[in-house]
């Protein structure tokens, strides 16, 4: 039952592993979502749960990053605003089409984001300092599919989006992955919203999960500050492969 003291503990815990492991590596889903599934939540009912409880992974995740989030607003505020309007559009699309299409190219997607993360910097170089041209047509293009795919599933959007923002600005990849948690969390925003009026939000698991996210989050972030910028980049493109690896043989 969901509302054993057991089971919630447990979702809590994975909402802490959930949020730590958003916060540094962008995986935040591939924790917390199995967890509801283990709990007995049907796939798509777990997966509208794990959106609404996300809320507090991005709320820890600011809280936490205060220090790399300053001076940004004028480079996320528009990213979010088109992220946000991806995840409602991928709201939308899992509640009114079948998810089997839509999910047989996920694992490649998550594999040529880690293998673009690896490469970021040559990229970015490469780019020629896009961040300081503005908002460009293809970068804006690219983070509202990634809000779709969060909207709609989710699970690595923060290694798609910080593969994205790795490629075309220039600064530490502290204050990236931080401008990465907002971006991404606000395509869980409006999503969630419109799963919250479905009816099939499990709202004592979201709670839960949500809990345990805030915090981690909130921890995951002051570790990614102390933690080396290369090494940190390059573990999360090889976990990020690893996961494209274990999803299409799922």
């Amino acid at each position: 039952m969901i509302t054993d003291p057991g089971v919630l503990l447990l979702l809590v815990l994975a909402g802490v592993g959930a949020g730590l492991t958003g916060a540094t590596a962008g995986l935040a889903s591939l924790i917390s979502y199995p967890a509801l599934l283990a709990a007995g939540l049907p796939p798509v009912i777990a997966n509208v749960t794990n959106t609404v409880a996300m809320l507090g992974a991005t709320a820890g995740a600011a809280a936490g990053a205060r220090p790399e989030l300053a001076g940004q607003r004028r480079q996320i505020l528009p990213l979010c605003l088109i992220t946000t309007v991806g995840g409602a559009g991928g709201g939308f699309v899992l509640l009114l089409t079948p998810s089997d299409a839509f999910t047989v190219i996920v694992p490649w997607l998550i594999g040529a984001a880690s293998l673009v993360l690896m490469a970021g910097p040559r990229l970015r170089r490469l780019a020629e300092g896009a961040e300081h041209h503005g908002l460009r047509p293809a970068t804006a293009v690219a983070a509202f599919f990634i809000g779709v795919y969060g909207g709609y599933f989710g699970a690595a959007a923060g290694v798609l989006m910080l593969a994205l923002l790795v490629s075309v600005w220039t600064q530490p990849l502290a204050r990236t992955n931080a401008a990465k948690n907002l971006v991404t969390g606000s395509s869980n925003l409006l999503a969630a919203i419109v799963f919250a009026f479905t009816g099939k939000v499990v709202w004592v698991a979201a709670l839960a999960v949500c809990l345990g996210s805030l915090g981690g989050s909130w921890l995951g972030s002051a570790l990614v500050r102390r933690l080396p910028a290369t090494p940190l980049r390059i573990g999360i493109g090889i976990a990020g492969l690893v996961l494209a690896v274990v999803l299409a043989f799922s």
